[in-house]
């Protein structure tokens, strides 16, 4: 098989598996196989292109107007974030297949059909040539979601439904188009570029009001004040905030802002903006404040929720720093991130299925009844702080060195202060569930209950995955350092 036609079956596979989702409705274990199966045989093909493909590959599906087309390429960026969403289909599916057995979920031949849908559309943002096919397939990410977000189908999961949709398409209609629009007629290309599309005569007020719009525009980056969505999407069933926050929905909003800040401005345009320092210091403002929020919820995915809005926050921050390091731990920290939150929200997941608890102040001494997911949490807490031997230290490391190479000791201080607070609010909870202190029946014994396998298998990979990025980071420390070659 050809390298090109690699990249076509990459990119119709998961709509191969929805249809084959479709056929096998009214047979659970086949319908779960074939999503199972396509999830690997895609991560497969991926890695193999990485390893022995070639380092130009572009292809065009469909030429709308003269210059707009539906295209695609393999780029060093998108082809971290397709091995990434490769990867962790599978294993979420993995996870899934316990949990929603367990759980007694409705309608899980449309949970698993919409997922399939979703990696599709990430799939096509992650190889997009261009920034108007990333853009359809964006909306695509955002519309294919919906019903796994209003999943439950209660009055609840509708209005978190509606809040996820009105600030996710809003943000695109008022903000976003335009600034596509705008780029269009100012550059004339919507072409991904080494350096970007503007000239060096470009007028930086235009550019500043382009950014800004790009910023506030892409929505799936939870920049505030345009984040609600985030928290308001924890209705959702696990596998679906795994979903959202490490395979497709917030890892494509912060791809999306480095594609559109290297491709369509470039670094040097980035730095020379006086519009850029008011923005990072925004999204800085940002990471602070939802770490706060963070503390104070006692539900234990909302706290994950807006710890997501933290970490977006770095990634956000890194490639406005426009510094190489900077760029590297933003890229970086896309993979990083999405191990250790992908493991968290799989143990909150499971606590839930096993013991049915899922407020925070409930889980004291729950480490001697779930030790294999509260030792998972701890771990996926670590690569969240950026401390070792997780692999989340080195997108941290990175980004602490883009500040001292911008010369912005201040973001450095709001990094370290982020850090010490995701220690306070995450790593409190396996202390609480493994010392809870005093009880009135300290002999007592307490059985093990824990997820269901194939749920526990899925954490057990995913937390281990953190761990051995520590020490084996280069697949994706090579891909992010490639965006400065």
């Amino acid at each position: 098989m050809t390298p090109t036609m690699t990249l076509h079956l990459v990119m119709l596979l998961p709509l191969l598996a929805a249809i084959g989702i479709l056929l096998f409705r009214d047979q659970p274990n086949l319908r779960e196989a074939v999503s199972l199966v396509a999830g690997a045989v895609q991560f497969l093909l991926l890695l193999n292109l990485y390893l022995n493909g070639p380092d130009q590959l572009a292809f065009t599906w469909l030429e709308v107007l003269p210059g707009l087309s539906l295209s695609f390429e393999i780029q060093p960026l998108g082809m971290l974030f397709g091995l990434i969403a490769s990867l962790l289909w599978p294993v979420t599916i993995l996870y899934a297949i316990g949990y929603m057995r367990a759980h007694k979920e409705d309608n899980q031949t449309r949970f698993y059909l919409f997922f399939a849908i979703a990696i599709a559309a990430v799939m096509g943002i992650a190889f997009s040539q261009n920034l108007f096919t990333l853009f359809i397939y964006y909306e695509i990410v955002t519309l294919g979601t919906y019903p796994l977000v209003t999943h439950a189908g209660t009055d609840k999961a509708r209005q978190g439904g509606r809040t996820y949709l009105t600030i996710l398409l809003g943000t695109s209609i008022v903000f976003l188009i335009p600034a596509i629009a705008g780029t269009w007629l100012y550059a004339g290309s919507l072409d991904f570029q080494t350096g970007g599309v503007f000239g060096e005569a470009a007028s930086p007020v235009i550019l500043s009001v382009l950014l800004a719009l790009f910023v506030f525009g892409i929505g799936k980056a939870a920049v505030m004040p345009f984040h609600r969505w985030l928290p308001a999407a924890m209705v959702a069933p696990t596998p679906v905030s795994a979903l959202l926050h490490a395979v497709a929905v917030v890892k494509a909003g912060v791809f999306t802002l480095i594609k559109v800040c290297l491709f369509i401005f470039g670094a040097e345009t980035l730095q020379s903006l006086p519009i850029t320092d008011y923005l990072l210091y925004l999204v800085a403002f940002g990471i602070l404040a939802a770490s706060l929020v963070a503390m104070r919820q006692d539900n234990l995915k909302a706290r994950l929720a807006y710890s997501t809005v933290s970490q977006l926050g770095y990634i956000s921050l890194g490639v406005l720093l426009a510094t190489e390091s900077g760029i590297i731990g933003s890229a970086l920290h896309i993979a990083m991130h999405a191990f250790g939150k992908i493991t968290l929200f799989f143990c909150a997941g499971a606590i839930l299925v096993a013991v049915h608890k899922s407020e925070i102040s409930q889980m004291r001494g729950l480490g001697r009844q779930m030790p294999l997911t509260m030792v998972a949490f701890f771990i996926g807490s670590l690569s969240i702080i950026g401390l070792p031997p997780a692999g989340g230290m080195w997108s941290k490391w990175y980004l602490m060195m883009g500040t001292l190479e911008a010369d912005m000791l201040v973001l450095m201080v709001v990094l370290m202060i982020s850090s010490l607070l995701n220690i306070a609010y995450l790593l409190s909870i396996p202390v609480r569930a493994f010392f809870p202190g005093h009880t009135a029946e300290p002999a007592e014994v307490v059985a093990i209950s824990e997820a269901p396998l194939p749920s526990l298998l899925a954490i057990g990979f995913t937390s281990l995955a953190c761990i051995a990025l520590f020490f084996w980071p280069n697949i994706f420390l090579d891909l992010a350092q490639s965006l400065i070659e």
